[in-house]
């Protein structure tokens, strides 16, 4: 623990290398971040997060998942996250932070458009255009991921969303009605995701990722536009392009595949 500790890195130090990275002062920034990756960093995920608003500065938004297992109703006041990380969980409960209503795909954002960003949105899709992820494309935001790959990035399925992606599956998620706790269905475009690490030639190939270090991370930073575009453009060419292969293996590309038409199957 004190190696760990002498090793770590100040906040000043990390808001240096967002800086140099291109996280944009005043702008809009949606992160998705492992912490376990990022760290040793001097105060922990506090600190992370310290030096991600510091990069912003006052006039900048910060957005992070806060997504549920969508197995109680949701309370954006004290329901926990689930698998996005410990970064995501305490930002989300720090004073003055945002968080969105939907009752698996909830965000949390802190900055001048966060209200704007965490307003009300349809059940379905739960990241299509008018969603949080969907709004931080509209502004103009940046995506920034911290220790993990663009099969973590809910960007993508705004593309897949904007793109009409002809898979949609069903998960069951509690809400509230009249009262009452009741168990709906909510249809998205759900896969295993690694295909969609695909992106990062993609956008390298057209200069529109820059990498490299914040903290112990490898870090990528794209404009939510240029990752929208790019992950369109293919999805045009081949519907399926983000899916596994038939025969791969793969039980959640399998079940998406089931689900498209059979008059759209003829893309790989």
């Amino acid at each position: 623990m004190v190696q760990d500790e002498a090793r770590a890195l100040g906040v000043a130090a990390i808001e240096a290398q967002l800086a140099a990275l291109g996280v944009r002062p005043g702008g809009v920034l949606l992160v998705h971040t492992s912490f376990r990756a990022v760290r040793p960093v001097e105060g922990g995920p506090l600190g992370l997060i310290a030096a991600l608003r510091g990069a912003l500065g006052p006039g900048g938004t910060l957005v992070m998942p806060t997504m549920t297992d969508g197995e109680a109703v949701f309370d954006p006041r004290s329901t926990p996250t689930a698998g996005m990380g410990i970064t995501a969980e305490l930002f989300w409960r720090q004073p003055g932070v945002l968080r969105s209503t939907h009752p698996g795909g909830s965000f949390a954002a802190a900055g001048p458009l966060a209200a704007r960003i965490c307003a009300p949105q349809p059940l379905a899709p739960p990241h299509g255009v008018d969603s949080p992820p969907g709004r931080v494309h509209e502004l103009g935001g940046q995506v920034l991921l911290l220790g993990v790959t663009h099969g973590e990035s809910t960007t993508m399925h705004v593309a897949e969303s904007i793109a009409r992606a002809p898979y949609s599956v069903e998960h069951p998620c509690v809400v509230e009605v009249d009262g009452v706790a009741t168990t709906v269905t909510i249809p998205e475009t759900d896969h295993c995701c690694a295909g969609f690490r695909r992106m990062d030639a993609w956008l390298s190939e057209r200069g529109m990722q820059r990498e490299g270090k914040v903290g112990g991370a490898h870090a990528r930073l794209s404009e939510a536009r240029d990752v929208v575009s790019v992950a369109v453009s293919h999805l045009a060419d081949d519907p399926l392009v983000f899916l596994c292969h038939s025969g791969a293996g793969c039980a959640e590309c399998d079940v998406a595949r089931a689900s498209v038409p059979l008059d759209a199957r003829g893309a790989r």
